[in-house]
C-alpha cells in the first residue's frame, strides 16, 4: 500500500523552543487527531538545534493525497500552522511537501 508523508519546516528560537514543543504537543497535534480525518495514520516530530535557532520538523502520514485534502482542503500543499503555534515561531516553509512512500524497511 502506497502512503503519502506531508513534510513541513518551522523555526524558533533558542528561548522558544520548549514553548513550541509544548503547544505542539499539547494543542496543535491534539486538533489534528480530533478532526478525525479519515486515512491519517500519525505524525512525528523531529528537532535540530543550531547555534542560534530550532529547527522543526513534522512528518505526517496519510494513506493517500486525498486523505492530505480532506485534512487541508483542496489548497493542501498549503502550510498548516495555526495561531498558537505562529505566536512561537519565528518562521516557517508557508507550504508543505509530499512524498509517496515506496518501500519500508525495518531492520
Amino acid at each position: 500500500m502506497v502512503s503519502v508523508k506531508r513534510i513541513w519546516h518551522g523555526w524558533t528560537t533558542l528561548e522558544n523552543a520548549d514553548n513550541y514543543w509544548e503547544v505542539l504537543t499539547g494543542t496543535v497535534i491534539p486538533g489534528i487527531e480530533a478532526k478525525g480525518i479519515d486515512g491519517f495514520r500519525g505524525i512525528e516530530v523531529l528537532r535540530r538545534d543550531h547555534e542560534s535557532e530550532v529547527e522543526f520538523v513534522t512528518i505526517m502520514t496519510f494513506d493517500s493525497l486525498q486523505s492530505v485534502r480532506d485534512f487541508q482542503g483542496e489548497d493542501y500543499e498549503r502550510a498548516y500552522v495555526p495561531d498558537v503555534a505562529r505566536a512561537v515561531l519565528e518562521r516557517w516553509d508557508t507550504t508543505a511537501s509530499h512524498y509517496d512512500v515506496l518501500d519500508r524497511r525495518f531492520p
